[in-house]
């Protein structure tokens, strides 16, 4: 009879364990609040994207710039 006893005991246990794992898991999936973070992540590497992007270009016309006037600078010399 004792050993019954603890044996429902346990079983009660675990069921009172798995709920509690249940509603965790359950307001986990239905909390927004981490979803603003994912979101701004996102925006902050679409815009460093579009900046590296844009400074490759730039840098390019630079140094055509440099060198166009180097070459005229060495012709009037």
């Amino acid at each position: 009879m004792l050993l019954n006893r603890e044996a429902n005991d346990g079983k009660a246990y675990m069921n009172i364990l798995f709920l509690g794992l249940i509603v965790q898991f359950r307001n986990l999936v239905s909390c927004e609040e981490g979803q603003d973070l994912v979101e701004y992540a996102l925006i902050l590497a679409i815009i460093a994207l579009g900046a590296t992007a844009s400074m490759q270009t730039l840098s390019s016309m630079i140094s055509s710039l440099y060198t166009a006037l180097s070459t005229t600078f060495a012709k009037a010399l």
